[in-house]
Formats: structure tokens, C-alpha cells, sequence
């Protein structure tokens, strides 16, 4: 894979940003399958979301991605978004709309990129799984698939441990208090979808050690409730780790691929 650091101003966040993307190569070198060659069709695309204690390098930093993703024409969106849980913020910044607006035109201004909905996906781990997921729910007409790996799946019920978590919390969502039902609210948005013509599939993932373990459970049954097609997968004793992260991110290219074929 080829790998792209795009800065550019963002109108969104009024400043410069910095995303890491990689693109399809028809040759890898020594080891790693490249794209086949002749094939004609515009790389479809992965926006892949990073956690609450990292930034847009540590999905290159920590796992294979750009291994499992070679060979499959799929290019990779990884965007910086700091502390933001993919939101406009209440007190700071519009980063919702950087993401699940101003990104997509850039990439596609930028890059030749497939724009059709069935080849454009979004995941992503802990905060970046509660962003893949709310970037599906709430636009289900662009994406064909979305994964969260230990995301915060349930935003109402996560839990501020520490006083500046707490006011980053306020920060980010303001009352926290009228998160329940609202547009941030994974849970609403499961409900809310209930009837629409076009739905994503989904894929979450979770360690049963992990202190999100909780919020897997209970979005599995809202998605199953309200007639999302869901793939679950639950990791005995793993917790908030690397290891299975990099599993899952491999897993899903794969996942999402084979969906490929059988349609």
C-alpha cells in the first residue's frame, strides 16, 4: 500500500488537519499480495477511526492494516479528531461535521476513489467504534458496512471515572443528562433506523474483560431488536488491548470482503 499524509485546511475546524490515508499498489514487494493487476474499478474506501488516547498514526503504528487491507482495492481514511467522540462539540469544535462531511469531499477531491455506498465503510476502536457506528446510524444510506471494536456503544452509560473526565465529557456533549435520546445516542439511533429502506451491516466486537464489555451486550440486542443485520463477536478474557484490536481490523477487511462476493 501506498501511504498518503494529507494537511489541509479544514472550514469545519478552521485550521489544519493532518489524515493518513493509504492507496492500492499494483506491486507490494517481497511478501505482501498487491492489487491484481488490469482491475479498473476505483478503490473503495474505509474511514477508520482512531480511540480517545490516540491520534490518526496509531493504526499504522500498532497494527498490519496496510497488510490486511493489500491486495483487496480498499484504501484507508484516518483522520485526527484529539478528544472530540466524533462531535460538535458544546464548548470547542465541529468535528461531526469534519468527519462525516468536510473528510469525504476532501478524500474524493483529493483521490480517485469509489463514491458508490457499496464500497465505502467506516470502524474503529473504543471512541473511534462509538464514531464508525454513529457515522452509519445516522447517514445509513452511505455505507455498507460499519465496525466497532470495544467501542463505547452506549454514551449514556459510560462511565466518568475522573473530574476532567467528567468536564470533558460536559465539554464535548454539554448536559450530559439529555444525551439519552438524542443524536449522539447510539441506542436512539438503532431505534430510530428502525424502518429505513437502507441499512448498513454491522459488526462489533468486544473483549469479555474489557470495561466496555457492558455496552456490547446491550447494543447487540437493540441492533437485533429494531432489525439491523448484526455480526457479534465476543473475545473470552481479552480486555482494552492491541492485540485484539489488530485480530479484528484484519477480520473485518476480511469480513467485509467476503459480503463482496456473496452479493
Amino acid at each position: 500500500m501506498a501511504l498518503m499524509q494529507a494537511h489541509f485546511f479544514s472550514h469545519a475546524l478552521n485550521v489544519q488537519v493532518s489524515v493518513d490515508v493509504i492507496l492500492p499498489e499494483p506491486e507490494m514487494g517481497i511478501g505482501v499480495r498487491g492489487q491484481e493487476a488490469g482491475a479498473e474499478q476505483l478503490p473503495r474506501v474505509l474511514y477508520l477511526l482512531h480511540g480517545y488516547s490516540d491520534d490518526h498514526t496509531i493504526w499504522l503504528r500498532r497494527t498490519a492494516v496496510d497488510r490486511y487491507a493489500a491486495g483487496e482495492n480498499l484504501a484507508v481514511v484516518m483522520p485526527a479528531v484529539n478528544h472530540s467522540f466524533y462531535t460538535n462539540e458544546a464548548h470547542g469544535e465541529r468535528y461531526w461535521d469534519f468527519v462525516a462531511e468536510e473528510l469525504p469531499e476532501a478524500m474524493h477531491r483529493f483521490f480517485r476513489l469509489s463514491r458508490d455506498p457499496a464500497d465505502t465503510y467506516a470502524a474503529g476502536l473504543s471512541m473511534g467504534g462509538y464514531g464508525a457506528m454513529k457515522l452509519a446510524l445516522r447517514h445509513p444510506e452511505r455505507f455498507a458496512a460499519a465496525a466497532s471494536f470495544s467501542g463505547v456503544l452506549d454514551i449514556c452509560d459510560f462511565d466518568h471515572r475522573t473530574p476532567a473526565s467528567i468536564a470533558n465529557m460536559e465539554r464535548i456533549f454539554g448536559d450530559t443528562d439529555a444525551l439519552s435520546g438524542s443524536e449522539n445516542d447510539l441506542l436512539a439511533l438503532l431505534r430510530k433506523g428502525r424502518e429505513a429502506k437502507k441499512k448498513p451491516r454491522l459488526y462489533v466486537s468486544c473483549g469479555t474483560a474489557d470495561f466496555l464489555w457492558h455496552m456490547h451486550g446491550r447494543f447487540v440486542l437493540a441492533a437485533e431488536e429494531n432489525g439491523w443485520d448484526i455480526t457479534h463477536r465476543e473475545i473470552p478474557g481479552m480486555g482494552h488491548q492491541w492485540e485484539l484490536w489488530d485480530r479484528e481490523i484484519e477480520g473485518f477487511i476480511h469480513w467485509i470482503g467476503r459480503g463482496r462476493e456473496e452479493a
